[in-house]
């Protein structure tokens, strides 16, 4: 290998390692790359239903082989699947799944778009995903993105019918369909017109058929194409810059492993030009398209040529007189791109270090913030700086500074900002205002598509090269280094001065009992005290005056509801609604911050339980052992050395968390003490499990059964008692049709399949139009206890205060108690 290759292959190798919390930084592989996609004008959008639906081998191809920019337009951000590293559901885990997708596009080189559809689980019914997103919502959000983007070609995951396996995924393709024709029609959306777009016109929609498990969809007389190919710049295959974007929607459990060498796509043709060599065919992308291009494609040439990887800042002059040449372009879709390309390059080359950053990961209204500005030019590129300035609607700073920038050397200043009372706190713009049932509700139309809003502060550097004015945007980042991770950058965050939560955030009252509530509450400017804190007024339930944060509060005896009860204050002569600051950390993603009205959920229900002590075997991350705790039940969360016989003898029941069997692997090794466990007259509950799908195996329970991808999806489907008789449909609680009233998102998941006839199926229900299903609780008699699998959706209901869930999960709990019924 020459000294040349060796220095570019391991160029790129680093650049794919960067933190993704930390400011791109950029090597002479990827300069390199970026020099040729200079010359290549071509645009190709991908369109599923979400997060992990996009096939990131192609998109990694498409990016890196071909140099087209290409984005993913995912219908939803994944809202309502499970969460495999945490408890975060619905909006929460939304959030998650931006992020990871947001990181999955870093490896790639990909962009992002969103629709305005919410996820909100697993639905069979193409007509039933897009009646509740909202057709011609989803329809517009995706005719945006196409006017924006301009796509010569889109290509759609899945088909629009039964062959998808998720209505979600054949609605995606229905509005792909149907975005394509109405992208190029005046008639349709022209409020959009308004905002710079233009109807335009894609030359083909191709559907990327697949081979998924026992659907085969591809056939070899389809266009198809290799894109198992090894990149020697980048220094890998795309199939293993598939594996490195995959892996990181971590919250799914999606990593694939790399693969190398040929692997085929296929596509066949849904509308639009025929292709028949290439999904590009007949699109022009080179300078030809523009007029007057052809000169750029030959200035480009030269610089590709004369590059110098072990000095890209070389390349600054050239790439100035390119930017002077296509900005004397006429205005269009591709000098604007160009120009933000080249601009690009002119930093990377440069070395460019641009950067605002803070002390602190907050900023409070009416109080200040201190942002330190620093810039160097590390390869002593030919630059000079103007002027840096942060303007904001409510405040900012211009510091003249006129200088030429020597190599190397940090030139910095800090300043003071006010952060204005008037500023808005941080929060995802599709959060800023009450979502629909099946939709987030954006009335600014410029928003829609973008992955996630704006930083809180941004800081603008005004330069020059060659004569050539270029500014340069960065948003303000809190820096700081952990003795253990090193250099983070996490965003800043708006807050009010004063933010609240219930501590618990749901409460239950059975049979008319007296309860305490309790709000934790900071106030951040530490000069007025806390507020007076007002519960609003609750039907149902009656709230004593306060003590402090403190209240008791009473239910109405005999009323089975749930309740939602606000939080005001009085701080600084003024009544407001008080806000939550939701935080979510991983280790992954940066730090997410958002707001929502502080709430208490009051669930009032004749809850009646038998036993008392609980082991709860934690599993990929749920907030049933809070609700034990609501319930009465002693909570003991169990790890691998405390499932011994001797131990678990003390419990009354024991509980497998969601997927526990699928993220731990002792779980496995413990099987025999926990089958002793049962013998001896113990209760174990699992909840659903997806390893091993459609196995009969005795890995979990005393007897063979098959955990199966069947579900019901139709949250209010007829459940029909298939045993009347049975202890968990009686005691302690007596269980009616009005016990699943109210369930959110489904029924159950992933329930029992094939089952031994030792388990006993009480249950049945169905989604409209097929068959009865038996599994989602499955019960059996061993020894002397008993052993339950349940596909019921307890790690949903439980938080959403469905209060016939929790009467159920009391009588699961008390198959092993004496029972007089």
């Amino acid at each position: 290998m020459n000294r040349v290759f060796a220095f570019l292959l391991a160029a790129a190798v680093c650049g794919m390692t960067a933190s993704a919390q930390g400011p791109e930084t950029v090597t002479s592989a990827e300069i390199y790359l970026r020099l040729n996609k200079l010359n290549v004008l071509g645009t190709v959008l991908y369109m599923a239903a979400h997060p992990d639906d996009e096939n990131s081998r192609l998109i990694a191809y498409m990016v890196k082989d071909r140099l087209y920019r290409t984005a993913y337009l995912s219908m939803t951000r994944g809202d309502g699947g499970q969460n495999l590293i945490g408890d975060e559901q619905g909006v929460d885990l939304g959030l998650i799944r931006t992020q990871e997708m947001m990181a999955a596009r870093r490896a790639d080189g990909a962009e992002q778009f969103f629709s305005r559809a919410f996820d909100f689980g697993f639905t069979k019914s193409t007509d039933e995903a897009l009646a509740t997103w909202g057709k011609e919502k989803v329809l517009s959000d995706a005719v945006w993105v196409i006017r924006k983007f301009q796509p010569d070609v889109i290509i759609t995951r899945f088909p629009p019918d039964s062959r998808a396996g998720h209505g979600h995924h054949s609605a995606s393709a229905v509005i792909a369909q149907e975005a394509f024709t109405a992208a190029a029609d005046p008639s349709r959306f022209p409020e959009q017109f308004k905002y710079g777009v233009k109807p335009w016109k894609v030359k083909r929609i191709l559907w990327n058929t697949f081979n998924f498990g026992s659907t085969n969809t591809t056939s070899e007389d389809q266009l198809k194409i290799d894109v198992g190919g090894f990149n020697a710049i980048v220094g890998k295959s795309y199939g293993e810059l598939a594996a490195i974007s995959r892996t990181n929607h971590k919250s799914q459990g999606a990593a694939l492993t790399p693969a190398r060498g040929q692997s085929m796509e296929y596509f066949t043709l849904v509308a639009g030009d025929p292709a028949h060599g290439d999904p590009m065919d007949g699109v022009e992308t080179s300078w030809r398209r523009v007029e007057g291009g052809e000169k750029i494609e030959g200035m480009v040439k030269q610089l590709i040529r004369d590059f110098s990887l072990l000095h890209p800042e070389k390349s600054v002059p050239g790439l100035v007189e390119v930017y002077k040449a296509v900005d004397q372009l006429t205005d269009g879709y591709w000098k604007t791109q160009k120009l933000k390309e080249i601009k690009q390059l002119i930093a990377d080359c440069s070395g460019l270090w641009l950067e605002a950053a803070t002390r602190t990961a907050y900023a409070v209204q009416g109080d200040s913030l201190g942002i330190t500005v620093t810039i160097d030019n590390r390869l002593n590129a030919p630059l000079a700086v103007s002027d840096v300035s942060l303007n904001d609607a409510t405040g900012g700073f211009t510091v003249p500074m006129k200088q030429v920038l020597e190599g190397d050397k940090n030139y910095s200043f800090s300043r003071n900002i006010y952060v204005s009372p008037d500023k808005p706190v941080t929060q995802p713009y599709w959060l800023a205002q009450e979502m629909s049932p099946g939709s987030f509700n954006v009335s600014d139309q410029r928003l829609i598509g973008d992955p996630q809003g704006a930083a809180a502060y941004s800081v603008s550097f005004r330069l020059t090269a060659g004569g050539q004015e270029l500014v340069y945007t960065r948003p303000v980042q809190y820096k700081h280094t952990d003795p253990v991770k090193g250099e983070l950058y996490e965003p800043v965050t708006v807050l009010p001065p004063v933010t609240a939560q219930f501590d618990p955030e749901l409460v239950l009252f059975t049979d008319g009992e007296e309860k305490g509530i309790r709000v934790e509450a900071t106030d951040r400017t530490s000069r007025l005290g806390l507020p007076k804190f007002t519960l609003t007024p609750t039907p149902g339930v009656t709230v004593g005056p306060p003590s402090g944060l403190s209240w008791l509060a009473k239910a109405t005896a005999g009323k089975t509801e749930t309740i939602t009860a606000g939080l005001t204050f009085e701080h600084a002569g003024r009544r407001d609604t008080a806000l939550q600051l939701k935080t979510i950390a991983y280790d992954h993603i940066p730090r997410i911050d958002y707001f929502r009205p502080a709430r208490e959920k009051f669930v009032l229900a004749d809850v009646k339980i038998a036993g008392h002590r609980i082991g709860y075997i934690e599993g990929a991350g749920d907030k049933v052992p809070e609700a034990l705790v609501q319930m009465g039940y002693e909570v003991v969360m169990l790890k691998e050395k405390d499932c011994t016989p001797a131990f678990l003898k003390s419990l009354d029941a024991v509980i497998a968390g969601v997927r526990a069997y699928d993220v731990h692997g002792w779980l496995g090794a413990r099987h025999e003490a926990l089958m002793d466990y049962v013998k001896e007259g113990g209760n174990l509950i699992v909840q659903y499990n997806r390893d091993n799908l459609g196995r009969m195996s005795t890995a979990i329970g005393p007897y063979p059964f098959a955990v199966s991808n069947l579900r019901v999806t139709d949250e209010k489907a007829r459940v029909n008692f298939l045993i009347p008789d049975h202890a968990v449909l009686n005691y302690p609680n007596k269980i009616g049709p009005a016990d699943f009233e109210g369930w959110i998102q489904e029924r159950g998941i992933y329930f029992a399949g094939q089952t031994d006839p030792a388990y006993q199926q009480v249950l049945s229900m169905n989604d409209p139009g097929e068959q009865e299903q038996k599994g989602s609780l499955v019960i059996a008699k061993y020894g002397k206890g008993t052993f339950v699998y349940t596909g019921l959706v307890f790690f949903r209901e439980l938080p959403a205060g469905v209060p016939g869930a929790y009467r159920l999960l009391a009588n699961i709990i008390a198959l092993n108690q004496k029972r007089g019924f």
